[in-house]
């Protein structure tokens, strides 16, 4: 059976390995393996750790859109805010003013462990930009915004 079939590869490549999807996986794992490491110093996730960072840029947004600025679903979402409300991190009224929506905020004691926990990721982030030369940093991240939009994100 072998190749009978096979579809044209999207680029020339020797194996799997070589193929641009399994090296941005690859990345993404690494980075998001590095992050759960720096991050376990501070008591958080990196699920957590993004929503403290979308709070911070947008206090008092709801849980939908807190679920879609992380990249995962409305009850995982839930989920991560319910643990960061216990850990005393967020607050969130018990109703809602208006609609259905539940603004999150931050409290004192999630800004000063998001201020910590950024400063861990941030370093992450300097050792990982490192291997990319600095003239090609911004073509980078050019390329990474249209390969994202050409599969239909904004």
């Amino acid at each position: 059976m072998g190749g009978e079939g096979r579809p044209e590869p999207p680029h020339e490549a020797k194996d799997v390995t070589e193929h641009v999807g399994y090296r941005l996986k690859r990345a993404a794992s690494a980075l998001r393996g590095a992050m759960d490491q720096v991050l376990r110093e501070h008591g958080l996730t990196v699920p957590q750790y993004s929503c403290l960072e979308l709070l911070d840029e947008r206090p008092g947004i709801s849980g939908s859109d807190l679920a879609r600025g992380t990249f995962v679903t409305r009850q995982s979402s839930a989920v991560v805010l319910r643990g960061l409300q216990q850990a005393g991190l967020v607050t969130r009224p018990a109703a809602a003013e208006h609609g259905r929506a539940l603004p999150v905020h931050l409290t004192e004691q999630g800004r000063a462990r998001l201020r910590a926990a950024r400063a861990a990721v941030y370093g992450v982030e300097r050792r990982m930009i490192a291997a990319v030369p600095a003239a090609r940093l911004e073509a980078l991240l050019d390329d990474l915004d249209n390969m994202a939009a050409a599969l239909g994100e904004a």
